[in-house]
C-alpha cells in the first residue's frame, strides 16, 4: 500500500508540473541534436606524460520540462575512438561513451532569449582499450560531476537554435600489466552548438 500511494503521489506530482510547463504555451518535451567540440584538460596523475587527443561529436539531449523555470535533460551519444599518446608519439586508442543527466534552471522574461544552468552526474563508458598492444589497460567505468551553462534562442514556436557549455568530469586509473600507476583525468569541456525542437 505504501509503494502505490509513492507511486500515485510521483504520478500527481508529474501531471501537476507537465501541466504547469504547458499553461507557459509550450510542450514539455525538448528534443536537441548537436554538434560538440570536447577539449580534453588531460590531467596527469601517472607521470607517464599521458594525453588524449580533443575531438567533434554527434551528440542528442532529451529534455523534460518539470516547470515553466526548471527541467532535466539526459545528453547522449555513441563510442567515441580516442587516441592515447606517450609525449608525441600514439600507443594505442580506446571508446568512451559519456553520458549526462543534468537538472536546469532556466531564466524566463528575456526578450526571447532563454539562458539555463544545469548541474548533474555524468557517466562514461569505456571500452575497446588497445593500448601498448595489450600491455596497458584502463578502467571500464568512469562516474562523475557536469555543469552546464547555454541560451535557446527561438527560430520559430517550436525550433530553437541551441548553444551549450558543459564542464564534464571523467577519469580512468593506468595499468600497465598489474600495476596501477594512476590516474588519467580527461575533465573535458564540451562546447556545443545544434537545434532543438519542444514539443
Amino acid at each position: 500500500m505504501r509503494k502505490q500511494t509513492i507511486v500515485v503521489a510521483l504520478l500527481a506530482t508529474c501531471s501537476v508540473t507537465a501541466a504547469m510547463a504547458q499553461a507557459s504555451g509550450e510542450g514539455p518535451w525538448v528534443v536537441r541534436a548537436r554538434a560538440v567540440h570536447l577539449d580534453m584538460a588531460n590531467k596527469d596523475g601517472t607521470g607517464l606524460g599521458l594525453s588524449v587527443n580533443n575531438r567533434t561529436i554527434a551528440e542528442v539531449g532529451v529534455s523534460y520540462f518539470l516547470a515553466p523555470n526548471m527541467a532535466t535533460e539526459l545528453t547522449l551519444t555513441t563510442p567515441q575512438k580516442q587516441t592515447v599518446y606517450l609525449g608525441e608519439p600514439s600507443i594505442g586508442t580506446f571508446k568512451h561513451m559519456p553520458s549526462s543527466l543534468l537538472l536546469q534552471y532556466h531564466f524566463t522574461g528575456l526578450s526571447g532569449y532563454k539562458p539555463y544552468i544545469g548541474a548533474g552526474l555524468n557517466y562514461t563508458k569505456i571500452s575497446r582499450v588497445n593500448l601498448l598492444d595489450g600491455g596497458a589497460s584502463l578502467d571500464k567505468d568512469s562516474w562523475g560531476g557536469a555543469l552546464q551553462i547555454g541560451v535557446d534562442m527561438p527560430l520559430d514556436k517550436n525550433w530553437w537554435l541551441n548553444f551549450d557549455v558543459r564542464k564534464v568530469y571523467i577519469r580512468s586509473d593506468v595499468f600497465v600489466g598489474a600495476d596501477n600507476k594512476g590516474s588519467l583525468k580527461l575533465d573535458p569541456v564540451f562546447v556545443g552548438l545544434g537545434l532543438g525542437y519542444r514539443f
